[in-house]
């Protein structure tokens, strides 16, 4: 991300550091400043790389110029967000390490079957400078330390916290359920609203084109639930405010909803999966293995040397071209169709036919399984779910007291 331009030169100024302002400075000139955030200048250059790369996340290398004007005011509030956040983790002095960041995007390719080389050759293609990824990365990890470090040791999570939930969970598993995932673009006033309008619509263009749900909640959705691709959980369409009950209810799963406003901002939703209360769930723990060079041979080789799931972390740490993932506790409609198929065709112990993911190749094996399970957490996930919960509301109300204590002039 640009720096911030001084505001004011001192008068004993080393000759290279004068000259670096001054450049700095007839840069923000040419190019225009956008915004400014207590004295520090968001040019228009900032904005048009942070529009490419969120359209890039959406699926669209090259973008129309009426795409990137829609989601431009989105890629704006994102830079302020930001640019806040740095603000606020400056104050406590919050290190990101530059393996920290390394490691962010090697994950991220990894899910496109790609290195983090590749990823940058990727973005440089579709007209994006990596650095927007990197300033991006950078906040959102030094925002989460903090805010941990803050609050986490403070959030307490009752057993009665817990029990409550499980009850809550077990009356709603007698009503019609529906899995659900959000994107919610933050808009307060009238103003943002439209711009907000503007971009959901972009946004769900992209996304009925094949864009990922959960990718594109991960990089724009202000909800807390963009830490899990903003999925919100098996829901009654009591759970949830009445402006998007009704929709979900009204709705036939899968679908993708139209653009909902509320007084706050804009919802997306995925409306995933539905269940009666009558429907039996079985749920399993797996082992997914990643060949992320797309190579058939890289997956079955390491297929040959697991003989049962202890061993898929271990062969998944001999070669660079490989990655485990653990997903336990699983209800089997939560893979969707083709994924589901695969597990229930598949015995306890043994792993699935290779399948794609992304640009890479893939196999999960099938560790346990309990047909009829009730359709609820354990008590420790719960308790987790519960306490990540309160971080990230904590966090978002920050961030919220934030935009309000600053200086926000729009140009």
């Amino acid at each position: 991300m640009v720096r911030a331009v001084l505001m004011a030169a001192l008068v004993a100024m080393s000759a290279p550091v004068a000259m670096a302002q001054a450049a700095e400075e007839n840069r923000l000139q040419l190019e225009g400043i956008a915004a400014i955030v207590n004295d520090k200048p968001i040019s228009y250059s900032d904005v048009r790389q942070r529009a490419r790369l969120l359209m890039l996340t959406l699926g669209r290398q090259q973008p129309s110029a009426e795409q990137l004007q829609q989601i431009t005011g989105q890629a704006l509030e994102q830079l302020i967000d930001e640019r806040l956040q740095l603000d606020r983790v400056a104050e406590f002095e919050v290190e990101v390490d530059r393996r920290d960041i390394d490691a962010e995007m090697s994950d991220m390719a990894a899910e496109g079957g790609i290195g983090a080389d590749g990823l940058r050759q990727q973005l440089l293609a579709a007209g994006v400078n990596p650095l927007s990824l990197e300033e991006q990365i950078r906040a959102d990890i030094a925002w989460n330390r903090l805010m941990s470090g803050l609050y986490g040791s403070r959030i307490r999570v009752s057993e009665s916290q817990v029990e409550d939930q499980l009850e809550r969970l077990r009356t709603a598993s007698k009503k019609t359920q529906f899995r659900v995932s959000e994107i919610f673009l933050y808009a307060p006033d009238a103003e943002t609203r439209a711009e907000a309008l503007k971009a959901a619509g972009s946004i769900v263009q992209q996304l009925q084109q094949g864009a990922d749900f959960r990718v594109a909640a991960q990089r724009i959705s202000s909800a807390p639930t963009a830490a899990t691709g903003g999925d919100m959980g098996w829901v009654t369409a009591e759970d949830l405010p009445p402006a998007l009950s009704s929709a979900v209810a009204e709705s036939t799963a899968p679908a993708l909803l139209p653009p909902i406003e509320t007084e706050s901002g804009i919802y997306i939703l995925s409306v995933v999966a539905k269940r009666e209360p009558s429907q039996p769930t079985t749920r399993v723990d797996l082992k997914r293995l990643i060949a992320t060079d797309g190579q058939e041979a890289t997956i079955l080789e390491a297929m040959t040397r697991i003989k049962s799931c202890n061993d898929v972390q271990s062969v998944a740490n001999s070669k660079t071209e490989l990655r485990a993932q653990d997903l336990p506790d699983i209800d089997v409609e939560e893979l969707g169709p083709e994924g589901r198929t695969l597990v229930l065709a598949t015995d306890v112990g043994s792993p699935t036919e290779v399948f794609a993911v992304g640009s890479g190749l893939a196999v999960m094996y099938v560790c346990s399984r309990e047909d009829g399970a009730e359709a609820l957490p354990s008590k420790e996930d719960l308790k987790n779910s519960i306490k990540s919960r309160e971080l990230s509301m904590i966090s978002d109300r920050e961030l919220r007291n934030s935009r309000r204590d600053a200086t926000i002039i729009y140009r």
